[in-house]
């Protein structure tokens, strides 16, 4: 039978037993953290990067080069495998997909590339989605649609304290950034098309918390689904969001609840808190 890898990145949210027990091999992103680089998950933590922010320490995020996938490719295909399908997040928020599909054009197998045009968990359940249709024996193009049509269906929200932590790494512009300091406001984002969209602003933490837990419901439409809640040194938040949602939504699965990865958290800054609401695998 032939043997598909399925690779995507670190900025997909995927538990390294998640990840391994799926047989999805994880790309890490760097975070740099004042002058030191970091691969996140293994060497820099959510913790490292939310005491840095707050010690307004540097911190930045850069992609993994074309020849660290290159190595990745060529491993899969000295181990047996035919082909790889490679699932990123937005290219409008990274160059990680373009690195991809700049070592597959040199790979020692065909590799298919996809920008999933999300970010964080929305991205790790599009390369779940991929390797759901390759263990049922789909060609790599099936589980590259699959992988497509998932993320072109999930739904990233998001709640931050501020959009100043956006503004700096040129996520939102500084207008936008600007209106939410002046009016102290806290702003509710999305993720349009591959990019960050502020959407909706309210007065307080409470009433943003539950502004988005609406949103996520009215994402599922009442439709089987998977959902993860993420955090950025907001546990208790988060596990809150967790529970209301666990009676709301028609779930496939328990809900996962998890920090966010380093390279994301950089950019949101601590107290963020997200919902990634996809359909269920089919």
């Amino acid at each position: 039978m032939p043997h598909v890898v399925v690779v995507t990145d670190s900025s997909a949210s995927l538990s390294t037993e998640v990840a391994e027990a799926a047989g999805i091999v994880v790309v890490p992103l760097q975070v740099v953290i004042g002058a030191t680089s970091y691969d996140e998950g293994t060497e820099a933590t959510p913790a490292m990067v939310a005491e840095a922010l707050r010690d307004y320490t540097p911190v930045s995020t850069s992609r993994p080069g074309p020849a660290v996938f290159g190595e990745v490719y060529a491993r899969a295909a000295a181990e047996g495998a035919t082909a790889v399908v490679s699932v990123h997040l937005s290219a409008r928020m990274s160059g990680t997909a373009e690195s991809a599909e700049q070592a597959a054009r040199d790979a020692p197998l065909p590799v298919l590339t996809l920008d999933t045009r999300q970010v964080g968990p929305a991205t790790g359940y599009a390369a779940l989605a991929a390797v759901a249709v390759l263990e049922r024996g789909g060609t790599p193009e099936e589980a590259l649609g699959a992988a497509r049509r998932r993320a072109d269906r999930s739904t990233s929200l998001f709640y931050v304290d501020t959009l100043e932590y956006l503004r700096r790494g040129g996520r939102v512009g500084a207008a936008a950034a600007l209106l939410g300091g002046a009016l102290s406001v806290k702003p509710l984002l999305r993720i349009e098309d591959g990019s960050v969209q502020p959407f909706e602003k309210v007065r307080t933490a409470g009433k943003a918390l539950a502004r988005l837990e609406e949103h996520a419901v009215e994402a599922a439409g009442g439709r089987p689904v998977e959902a993860t809640v993420a955090h950025l040194a907001g546990a208790d938040r988060a596990q809150a969001l967790a529970g209301r949602l666990t009676e709301r939504l028609e779930l496939a699965a328990p809900i996962r609840l998890a920090e966010l990865g380093a390279a994301l958290g950089a950019h949101v800054g601590p107290g963020m808190v997200a919902v990634c609401v996809a359909p269920a695998l089919d």
